[in-house]
């Protein structure tokens, strides 16, 4: 069982235990008797239910992820042209996923990329709102009876499948019926309420749209699952407990509570993360505001657009048609909430970016201490059951760490040249930075192993740890030794001759460029990039070997050099020509996967 599923489990029974608190409370202060209702049975329905329900949920999703992982980036990668597009993609890709949490983790990383400004990604936000009602959908389906072999089926296809695809489809199917099974059992512990009048008259005082709001959000807030509290609601419902206007704002509910999960998602992550759940959460309220005082509307618009019940009455009625006209006031609500605010995309936008501002007091301070102090990459422990999308996400935090160690490179160089000594702090504040990146990455990347993995993803996990590695490996030589040159350099008062400095600036460029190429070959897997590292590696042999030559025959000439000036500069160019090894290893990565494929 993962992280995701125990956590279901346990906030599950919590709530459950919260709503047959609330029910016995609502008993005794009515003055009602226990003798009336077995609750401990009623308890053991609803935990268990609930437990059932949203392990259902977690599974389902779960299966629906790790099938449809592969394709998601791409999807949302080539719809977001423009808003409406972005809305269409947000819905499509949340309601296969059922989590709208991802769906942002995945547009956030395209707005860290450069791919989708913030105002972009509103629309997918927006739809990603529309996305969440299927599961409300899914749920008020009559289909209960059929659970159970919904479970026999998907167990059957777990049990005796042997591709991967099958299994998680088996997984999938199981999980609904799980989730159908858990429905049935709550709506078979709460059916005693139906005739239970202090529960009844507890639930009157949930008309009040205000305190059914109130209500919902803190349950939802609670157990972080707007599907926890519209499962609940739509149980409630078929059971005849509520009307479909206290049906309504507690939906409403959910959404507002939402926001919590939202904001507790984003801390610690990098700010375009925070803006974007900001959106989210300022999407909520304002939707939730524009409909409170017409709840009353939409519940009317609703029992128009949902199937009649023929042939019944009375409270039989109200529990066949309140769930599927609940699940539609959860669908028209989102949907009318995007066409009125997508017109105002950009507005969102710069209130997020008013809201959570840039630290513009970090320029400041000088480019060594604003690249210390820049976020983290935070890698998200909800993409650990989608592989390929926490693959891909470590390959950003890679180029990341990478873009990192190649300021180190870039700067320290020059700064022995110069003799620039402020130089060596900020080379180790950005070493210190890289050490932390690659605990963080290899800590994910050890834990993303121990799910269930693709042969290939095994292979592109082992190729992404090893980059990490030999980005690691650059950063410790530029700290612990060349940093060490240029303290030398400095405390000897020692200077280059200007053919030495010739030297030294062109092969520090070739090293470079070299880094440069191996970086994008990794990060857009280019073969021809990737290849360029290996040529430049044996020209760098050669040209190595050159200006030993020269340089021996300098010390040798007039142009004599000092014996301390000749060590640094040996030392010097064995360390860069030491990094190129590391980044001829990053392509090598590149190319050794080109040949996996191809095999």
């Amino acid at each position: 069982m993962n992280e995701g599923n125990r956590r279901y489990l346990f906030l599950g029974a919590c709530g459950a235990l919260i709503v047959g608190a609330g029910a016995a409370y609502g008993a005794a202060a009515s003055g009602g008797s226990q003798k009336s209702l077995d609750f401990f049975a009623m308890g053991m329905g609803l935990l268990g239910g609930l437990a059932l329900f949203l392990f259902g949920m977690g599974q389902m999703a779960g299966a629906l992820k790790a099938l449809a992982g592969e394709r998601l980036k791409v999807i949302l990668a080539k719809l977001t042209t423009n808003r409406v597009t972005g809305v269409f993609t947000g819905a499509l890709v949340t309601s296969i996923i059922q989590s709208s949490s991802v769906t942002t983790v995945l547009t956030v990383g395209f707005i860290s990329a450069g791919v989708l400004s913030l105002s972009q990604s509103v629309g997918i936000i927006f739809g990603s709102n529309i996305g969440t009602t299927m599961t409300a959908q899914i749920i008020a389906f009559k289909v209960t009876k059929f659970a159970l072999l919904m479970v026999a089926i998907g167990f059957g296809m777990l049990f005796i499948g042997k591709r991967d695809k099958i299994k998680q489809y088996g997984t999938m199917i199981m999980g609904l019926g799980l989730v159908f099974f858990g429905m049935s059992l709550m709506s078979s512990a709460m059916k005693p309420l139906r005739t239970y009048q202090p529960f009844l008259d507890l639930m009157t005082q949930m008309e009040s749209p205000l305190l059914g709001i109130l209500v919902a959000a803190l349950f939802t807030a609670l157990v972080q699952s707007s599907s926890a509290t519209t499962g609940i609601v739509i149980v409630m419902a078929s059971q005849g407990l509520i009307s479909l206007s206290a049906g309504i704002a507690l939906i409403f509910g959910s959404n507002v509570g939402t926001c919590v999960t939202a904001m507790l998602a984003s801390l610690g992550k990098p700010r375009e993360a925070v803006r974007a759940s900001m959106v989210h959460v300022l999407f909520n309220i304002c939707g939730v505001l524009v409909w409170v005082l017409f709840i009353d509307h939409l519940a009317e618009w609703v029992t128009r657009l949902s199937p009649v019940a023929v042939g019944l009455s009375g409270t039989d009625k109200l529990a066949a048609e309140m769930p599927r006209q609940i699940a539609n006031a959860h669908t028209v609500f989102n949907i009318a909430n995007t066409l009125i605010f997508l017109p105002l995309a950009g507005q969102f936008a710069r209130l997020a970016e008013y809201l959570v501002p840039d630290k513009v007091e970090l320029a400041e301070k000088g480019e060594g201490v604003a690249e210390m102090e820049t976020t983290m990459q935070n890698l998200d422990p909800s993409l650990l059951m989608m592989p390929s999308l926490a693959l891909e996400q470590t390959r950003g935090a890679i180029v990341h760490m990478g873009s990192i160690v190649r300021s180190m490179l870039a700067d320290i160089v020059p700064a022995i040249i110069e003799g620039d000594e402020g130089e060596a702090d900020h080379v180790r504040r950005r070493d210190e930075q890289v050490d932390a990146l690659d605990e963080e990455i290899t800590s994910y990347m050890i834990r993303l192993t121990r799910r269930y993995l693709t042969r290939e993803q095994s292979e592109e996990d082992a190729r992404l740890l090893n980059v990490t590695d030999e980005l690691e490996h650059i950063g410790d030589v530029i700290e612990n030794n060349i940093v060490g040159l240029l303290n030398k350099k400095i405390e000897g008062g020692i200077a280059f001759s200007d053919e030495g400095r010739e030297e030294i600036v062109e092969y520090h460029r070739r090293v470079l460029e070299s880094f440069d190429l191996a970086m994008e070959a990794f990060q857009r897997t280019d073969l021809e990039k990737a290849q360029g590292v290996v040529e430049i590696k044996a020209e760098l042999v050669e040209l190595e070997q050159a200006y030993r030559m020269s340089h021996y025959r300098r010390m040798s000439s007039e142009k004599r050099e000092g014996e301390g000036s000749s060590q640094i500069h040996l030392d010097l160019i064995d360390y860069l020509r030491r990094i190129d090894s590391y980044a001829e290893s990053i392509a090598r990565t590149v190319l050794e996967c080109q040949e996996l494929e191809e095999v």
